[in-house]
């Protein structure tokens, strides 16, 4: 026999992101619990609305299946004496697992020889043993944060105010946090606020409607979504409706109910960024745009209220809207009654790092370093002016009122003040753009300006955190380096020629009357840290591991021309007769090769062989550095490989390791010289076969 279980865990409001997660852990502790407990079940579903978590199971069995466990005992020669007959051994391993001596049995495998003794373990009944599981499964939920309540000591989201627990219509007696499981639940806290009771897990779904309650976040989310739709679409508008700020509305409903609210034209004037993030980030409600894009003067809320009097309540969202708009404007406003260019000096009484200094500081050497990769990267006057210029303003709007009333908008309120201000375009612009890619999947910056203003802010920070010991561990990041190596990384392979060795010594130029660093030290372990991070986008791209180990070893300064390299290597891998006539031609003498010889052989202790050598070597030498410095390095490959018949040839018929230590130190070096035309494309000694 099967019925339906039901447990409802009955909360004062819990917040949205941390509900989400509770359904996402309950279903997958619920079903390893019950598997383990050998209780078989049909589906396991999990809902949350914000005063209750709900877990149902349909078609669970009555009782635990029977189990049959094989236990191995004592060694068949500590069990049985020389005549077979069983040993105290024997006869308290038996006695110990309820079975007689005769039961045991003997096997022997790989493992050695024993006794082994089938132990039947009978299933209980499900009613006695769900309760237990039940309990652990609310008192095992993890929350980013807790509290206790009461004089208790139980730790939950918020206050546990009620449980539910039902197997078919039987009450189950669980208990957490000094409750006990009824089977009664409770209605819409402003609604019908009264106890329910449930007769049934069938009867569950209409008790809670009765108590004008959607647990099923999925259903409340389709109506949601629906209400929204419906509400718009009688102005021929639509709805600005971001996934989290609608993951978060549904989470604070139980009875949704849509409306329509307004706010004075005169706020349009205010950025709409500003508009937007008023509405959605503190207040929760949808911004409303017409056929072409514009936003209106209207917004969406999503409500908890009685449905019978939304016009009152959204009359009150408008008051409340109405002011946090008319603090906005006046923000705004404030903030254009002074130069753009003065809040650049307020930058100062901020404290960035203790040792790094203020924002100020940072700005200046932002600036300094933005100036250096433009040269670096051949800029042009026009641009390095813009870029100068954007690095210079890039982060003032981060002391104006709006940005510090709305911390979200940096950069945004930068550039609408750069323009403002009269700055061109390009400079406004690189304001936002600079803090892009600021997370997995962003847009990279587009313009010249914002792609160097970026790197040099990503990259100062980079350096400095190194250079005063931060380094981010497996845990820690809170400065986001990797986040910013990999947007550095980013742009450098989309297209902006920068090679790491230089621009990490011109962020440490920023540091020198400040820090006394280490470079030698520092700078290396800046660069492993980024070159850690290429070798992770690398591999996304589906190079073999050995492939990228190859690579990095001779051209991690280059990001752009190392994945270039990937690609090659990667496609000449798959060309079996191609990458072994280049894999036994670099192993042939890589074997021999003693680095410390040097690569000058004298030509007069030539043979012809040694002489056809050298010359193939001088002949794949010129076109090689050619093709790399083309970039086309599927021709470099194919030098490289056009040179295992010289090679070859070379082992054949001269003896490298001859007895004249003249002789054989010039055919090393000839040896050397091959090799090291190899090992400047890669390091073929890390490719595995």
């Amino acid at each position: 026999m099967k019925r339906g279980l039901l447990f409802e865990i009955g909360a004062e409001e819990i917040p949205s992101d941390p509900l989400y997660q509770a359904i996402s852990q309950l279903k997958a502790d619920a079903e390893e619990m019950l598997s383990a407990a050998r209780l078989d079940y049909g589906v396991v579903d999990v809902f949350g609305s914000p005063r209750r978590l709900v877990l149902r199971v349909t078609d669970l069995a009555e009782k635990q299946t029977d189990q049959a466990m094989r236990v191995r005992g004592p060694a068949i020669k500590a069990a049985f004496d020389s005549e077979g007959n069983p040993t105290k051994a024997a006869e308290g391993f038996a006695h110990g697992k309820g079975v007689s001596v005769a039961d045991l049995e003997s096997v022997e495998d790989e493992s050695g020889a024993y006794v082994y003794a089938v132990v039947e373990s009978p299933g209980q009944e499900a009613i006695e043993v769900l309760p237990g599981i039940l309990g652990n499964l609310v008192a095992g939920l993890d929350w980013s944060k807790s509290m206790r309540w009461g004089s208790g000591e139980t730790r939950f989201s918020r206050p546990v105010r009620w449980l539910l627990a039902l197997f078919g219509s039987e009450v189950l007696p669980v208990t957490f946090a000094g409750l006990e499981a009824g089977r009664t639940t409770y209605g819409h806290r402003f609604l019908t606020p009264g106890p329910i009771e449930v007769g049934s897990v069938a009867e569950y779904d209409s008790a809670c409607r009765r108590g004008l309650v959607l647990y099923d976040h999925t259903e409340r989310a389709a109506l949601v979504r629906e209400g929204i739709d419906s509400a718009v679409a009688e102005q021929g508008a639509s709805a600005v409706v971001p996934e989290t700020v609608f993951a978060e509305v549904v989470n604070l409903v139980e009875w949704p109910t849509v409306g329509i609210g307004r706010f004075d034209e005169e706020f349009l004037d205010v950025p709409r960024e500003v508009l937007e993030t008023a509405m959605e980030s503190h207040q929760r409600y949808f911004p409303v745009e017409g056929p072409g894009g514009d936003l209106l003067p209207d917004f969406v809320v999503v409500h908890n209220g009685d449905p019978e009097r939304t016009k009152e309540i959204v009359a009150g969202h408008e008051r409340v809207i109405r002011a946090r708009l008319a603090d906005a404007a006046f923000f705004y406003q404030e903030d254009l009654a002074r130069p753009f260019e003065s809040y650049v000096a307020d930058l100062e009484t901020i404290v960035f790092q203790e040792r790094l200094g203020t924002l100020g500081a940072r700005v200046a050497r932002v600036e300094a370093l933005t100036a250096r990769l433009a040269e670096l990267t051949g800029a042009d006057h026009a641009s390095t002016a813009e870029a100068v210029r954007a690095a210079h303003l890039c982060k003032a709007d981060l002391v104006t009122q709006v940005v510090v009333e709305f911390p979200s908008l940096q950069g945004v309120m930068g550039r609408y003040y750069a323009l403002a201000a009269g700055e061109s375009e390009s400079v406004a612009n690189a304001i936002p753009e600079h803090y892009q890619p600021r997370f997995a999947g962003d847009a990279l910056p587009q313009s010249s300006a914002g792609r160097l203003v970026s790197i040099a802010d990503k990259l100062d920070i980079i350096c400095g955190i190194f250079a005063i010991g931060m380094v981010p561990t497996g845990s820690a990041d809170p400065y986001a380096l990797r986040r910013g190596a990999l947007g550095i990384l980013g742009i450098v392979l989309d297209g902006m020629p920068l090679t790491l060795d230089e621009a990490i010594s011109a962020a440490f130029d920023g540091y020198s009357v400040t820090l006394d660093i280490d470079r030698n030290t520092v700078g290396p372990a800046v660069k492993e840290f980024i070159t850690g991070r290429f070798e992770g986008i690398l591999r996304d791209k589906g190079h073999a591991y050995d492939t990228v180990a190859a690579i990095l070893g001779v051209a991690a300064d280059d990001p752009a021309d190392a994945l270039a390299r990937c690609e090659a290597l990667s496609a000449l891998r798959a060309e079996s007769d191609v990458m072994e006539n280049l894999s036994i031609a670099f192993t042939r003498a890589k074997n021999l090769a003693e680095e410390t010889l040097g690569t000058a052989a004298d030509p007069n202790l030539m043979g012809t062989e040694e002489a056809a050598l050298t010359e193939a070597l001088a002949d794949a030498e010129e076109r090689a550095a050619k093709s790399l410095a083309a970039g086309d390095h599927a021709s470099t490959l194919g030098v490289l490989a056009s040179l295992r018949g010289p090679i070859d040839a070379f082992f054949d018929n001269v003896l490298v390791m001859a007895p004249e230590e003249e002789l054989r130190v010039n055919r090393l070096r000839l040896l050397n010289r091959f090799v090291a035309l190899f090992e400047s494309f890669a390091d073929f000694r890390r490719l595995a076969g």
